[in-house]
């Protein structure tokens, strides 16, 4: 970059010139309305030096490494079915391979798959509708899911940045309408199939603080109160009721059912993009959200839009990615199921894509992983050693009752990029002791001189 000084009558004027190669007409041209600086003197900038220190410290001893995380991963409150990897993100060198093959309970690190599916299939700019059609009847709308939970009933969302807002789609709706009253909305979720909780599911996870039925219609992620925790047990109900509030018809009858066919289309509204989802599954780790990404991958490769069919799609696509998916057995797409069976060497792998760009897309899978500290379901751990520099570990968590996953990225004390994954499988049942033991690792990494 440099700078062109052009002096007029004894003033100053500056223009940017960016590159040699830049066009002198639309770059270095100065602005017909710029104001001369009489005597101005311009400090001399030098230079650019890089704002972000390469990743490449000295390269890690596989002996150190081992030497420094064998005591912490034999804490009791990691339980004794134990599997782990680290690697070296640089070379893709193993420093560490505890049964990293062997199949374990991922937790929601299995977000990371679900993640890396939808990007490689439906790729990352692609959105989800969600369409209000003419019902059977004057007065009658049908609003129809397209599988996109994070239609908000505020502007802006409280939940999902980005996200569409059911006062928009009810004012091309009324637009539409052209005066007629509406009097009921009926909500077609047919585009999902199948039961609406998976195997592997507790009776107590759907409703719950953390999971929902899944619906093709939901809105707010099926929370009961916007930006709030508890989700409904009725997720297209509550959709509907809220469409016929935001076209001023509170007390429209609303009933589940499907749109006629060929029915003449009043509005339609798209999901932010799909890299966008992705980020904000894995950040808050939302099990509606990643279980309607993997319904998404499901639809997209032709499969059933299901529990079974999007798990299967969704081990299809990391497969077509090129990654070994030997062990990999699912039952959703968030993790909740306790049947789902991951490997912790194929979570290493699909996060090492991820950093060194071998997969297209897949780095969206780093931006979205939770911050030590800062975001997300790490915002209050991980982070408790000083001399680690902030931000040093990012990674995906997993918690179920008897099982704590981490998965994600270090930054060592060396500046060297490790990558690593910790499947728990099998604790003793008290959760806070296993996340402080997971956390114990990911922080001696962070310190590590290894």
């Amino acid at each position: 970059m440099c700078l062109a000084l052009v002096v007029v009558a004894g003033a100053v004027l500056v223009a940017i010139n960016v590159g040699s190669d830049a066009d002198p007409d639309t770059v270095a041209a100065v602005p017909s309305d710029a104001q001369a600086v009489p005597d101005a003197v311009l400090p001399d900038l030098g230079e650019p030096a890089p704002v972000l220190a390469a990743l490449t410290g000295p390269a890690p001893d596989p002996a150190a490494v081992a030497a420094v995380l064998a005591p912490l991963l034999a804490a009791p409150a990691l339980g004794a079915g134990l599997s782990a990897e680290v690697v070296d993100a640089a070379t893709g060198q193993v420093l560490l391979d505890v049964d990293a093959a062997a199949p374990g309970t991922p937790a929601s690190t299995a977000k990371l798959l679900t993640g890396l599916a939808a990007l490689t299939t439906l790729g990352p700019g692609a959105t989800v509708p969600t369409t209000v059609v003419a019902g059977a009847v004057p007065g009658q709308v049908v609003l129809v899911g397209g599988g996109d939970p994070t239609l908000s009933t505020t502007a802006p969302s409280l939940s999902y940045p980005g996200a569409p807002t059911v006062a928009d789609l009810a004012g091309q709706v009324q637009a539409a309408l052209a005066g007629v009253p509406v009097t009921s909305v009926v909500v077609d979720n047919s585009l999902f199939v199948g039961p609406l909780t998976a195997s592997g599911w507790g009776s107590e996870d759907a409703p719950s603080t953390y999971a929902a039925p899944v619906t093709a219609t939901a809105v707010d992620g099926a929370r009961r109160t916007p930006g709030q925790s508890p989700r409904s047990g009725q997720p297209g109900t509550d959709a509907g009721t809220a469409l016929a509030a935001a076209l001023g018809a509170p007390g429209a009858t609303v009933t589940l059912g499907t749109a006629p066919a060929g029915a003449a289309v009043l509005g339609q509204v798209r999901s932010a993009p799909v890299e966008q989802l992705v980020e904000q599954a894995l950040t808050a780790s939302d099990n509606l959200l990643a279980d309607t990404l993997a319904r998404q991958v499901a639809l997209a490769t032709g499969a059933e839009a299901s529990f079974t069919g999007a798990a299967q799609a969704v081990a299809d696509a990391v497969a077509a990615a090129g990654f070994d998916t030997t062990g990999l057995s699912l039952s959703d797409g968030s993790g909740l199921s306790g049947e789902d069976l991951v490997p912790a060497r194929l979570l290493v792998d699909v996060l090492e894509a991820g950093a060194d760009g071998s997969v297209p897309g897949a780095a969206t899978l780093l931006s979205g992983l939770p911050i030590a500290g800062y975001t997300g379901t790490l915002a209050d751990r991980a982070d408790a050693d000083p001399a680690t520099e902030p931000g040093a570990v990012r990674a995906k968590t997993g918690t179920l009752s008897t099982t704590s996953a981490l998965a994600g990225t270090v930054v060592t004390l060396d500046g060297r990029l490790l990558v690593f994954a910790v499947l728990a499988d099998g604790t003793p049942g008290n959760v806070i002791a296993a996340e402080a033991a997971l956390d114990a690792v990911a922080g001696a990494l962070a310190s590590c001189g290894c």
